[in-house]
């Protein structure tokens, strides 16, 4: 049995006091931040809370269909977050969005609970679940970073991308440089944590299998699994969803269609 320390509720109005560094400092610096942090932070608690209570009840589970069900409804909600974060959107934007990110979550993670960590059985939501989470959270970064690039490039270059076009070039070269800057956009933070990860931040991830009374050793171990796991959805769910702007506004008759870009402003 692991060792941990339990936090109750008491500890958890405690640490609630700690809120008062943000709150003195929105009113020291007269930001008008105060009301939207103790919003967001009761909303935060309620949130976290219910996923609490329905967390617990999904490991009760040992049916692969309702947690199969959770994860598409998952990866769904990522999916309609990540399109929320873009300032321009295109026809059937959402759509795109979801398939990007069900190929790769499904695959990364299929592969990742099957063939690494060997989860029997492979729907066990103590483990697919959470790692699941953390897959989906860093994929609509990606999704929405490069989304927003893309469709910016494609806006504000529209010039230089159809004098290609103009000049004989296929829809594929005129694009080229557009999708190649919404892909490295999309990965790049993710490329930039993990050169950082261990020296400069300890993830959550470790982190919390520490305080739990994992072994560090095991715990560094699940940590570079998850993010081995992260950075191959998240590439998968970026080029798919770039891949896929590319088709909806450059036609088949190698035109951009801009007209087909919507602003969200």
């Amino acid at each position: 049995m692991l060792d941990y320390v339990h936090i109750s509720v008491a500890q958890l109005f405690i640490a609630s006091a700690l809120l008062a560094v943000n709150l003195g400092t929105s009113a020291l610096l007269k930001l008008g931040l105060g009301r939207r942090l103790v919003v967001a932070a009761a909303r935060m608690v309620a949130q976290l809370l219910l996923v609490g209570f329905i967390l617990e009840w999904l490991f009760s589970l040992r049916q692969p269909v309702p947690i199969v069900l959770v994860a598409l409804l998952m990866a769904t909600l990522a999916s309609v977050a990540a399109v929320r974060r873009t300032k321009r959107r295109f026809p059937r934007i959402y759509l795109d969005s979801l398939l990007s990110i069900l190929v790769g979550a499904a695959l990364v993670s299929g592969f990742g609970v099957a063939g690494v960590l060997r989860i029997d059985p492979w729907f066990d939501p103590q483990y697919l679940i959470p790692l699941l989470g953390m897959i989906l959270g860093n994929a609509l970064t990606g999704i929405s970073l490069a989304l927003d690039r893309f469709l910016d490039t494609c806006v504000n270059r529209r010039d230089v991308i159809e004098m290609f076009l103009c000049h004989g070039a296929t829809r594929w070269e005129a694009a080229h440089d557009a999708i190649s800057e919404a892909v490295r956009t999309g990965t790049v933070p993710l490329l930039n944590s993990m050169a950082v990860m261990g020296i400069v931040s300890l993830p959550g991830m470790m982190t919390g299998q520490i305080l739990a009374g994992a072994a560090p050793e095991d715990a560094v171990r699940y940590q570079i699994v998850i993010m081995f796991m992260i950075a191959s959805c998240t590439a998968i769910a970026t080029v798919g969803i770039v891949l896929l702007a590319y088709r909806r506004v450059f036609s088949n008759r190698a035109v951009l269609r801009t007209d087909l870009i919507k602003s969200t402003d």
